[in-house]
């Protein structure tokens, strides 16, 4: 997958999710990354994010000064209504959808 292009970048002012304007980001746990690049997210996590095996989920990464200083995961399901909410001004624009 190649690198996007600065118009195709999704910016953090852009992505919106259900979780409302009185959320907070929490830390859940501190993950090991081994020496193949995995790791584990905790069941209990994992269970209340409803992510089960088979799921698939988007990482997603924020660059300052040239390097990523912060990973997110999302589920996909969730990544692509955000995406259409994103591009829909344009699709009706141009007239397509």
């Amino acid at each position: 997958m190649g690198k996007l292009k600065k118009s195709e970048i999704i910016t953090a002012n852009e992505m919106r999710c259900s979780c409302g304007q009185k959320s907070s980001c929490t830390v859940e746990s501190i993950l090991t990354i081994d020496d193949r690049g995995q790791m584990v997210l905790p069941k209990d996590v994992r269970e209340r994010a409803g992510i089960k095996p088979g799921d698939k989920l988007a990482l997603i990464s924020w660059e300052k000064e040239g390097s990523i200083c912060c990973l997110a995961l999302m589920k996909t399901e969730n990544l692509s209504g955000m995406v259409k909410e994103v591009l829909s001004p344009i699709l009706n624009d141009t007239g397509a959808e």
